[in-house]
């Protein structure tokens, strides 16, 4: 029952991992549930001797991780006053433009991807 509880988690967590619009067909979730259905742990190298009650709380903790993970919990947890990190000295906007251009991606026709393929061949600054 214990693995079946860390399985458990496991998939919950994937079932409210975000899509990833960028490339469909490849997403984080599907490839950790197919290697969960295949009897896989994902259980690190280093921890994979491990049997029993630790080897249970060690696939815990992995699930605990990818929760922290999906809910921002350490960045909530360790918040910056200014977020240098995020806005860089050289170019302030960078991160920004760079979300900004990764959400306009999956809905951009053909016609405006060419475009953008010109625009970044000739650079008239």
């Amino acid at each position: 029952m214990s693995a079946s509880r860390a399985h458990r988690v496991f998939q919950k967590a994937l079932q409210r991992w975000p899509k990833d619009p960028l490339r469909p067909e490849c997403q984080l979730q599907d490839v950790l549930a197919k290697r969960l259905q295949a009897g896989h742990s994902l259980v690190p190298p280093y921890e994979a001797s491990l049997t029993g009650a630790a080897r249970e709380q060690a696939e815990l903790k992995q699930a605990n991780a990818l929760y922290g993970l999906l809910e921002n919990r350490y960045q909530n947890s360790y918040k910056l006053k200014h977020n240098r990190i995020m806005e860089p000295k050289s170019n302030p906007t960078y991160y920004k433009d760079l979300v900004k251009e990764l959400e306009e991606a999956p809905n951009r026709t053909w016609l405006g991807r060419m475009a953008n393929r010109l625009k970044g061949l000739v650079r008239l600054e």
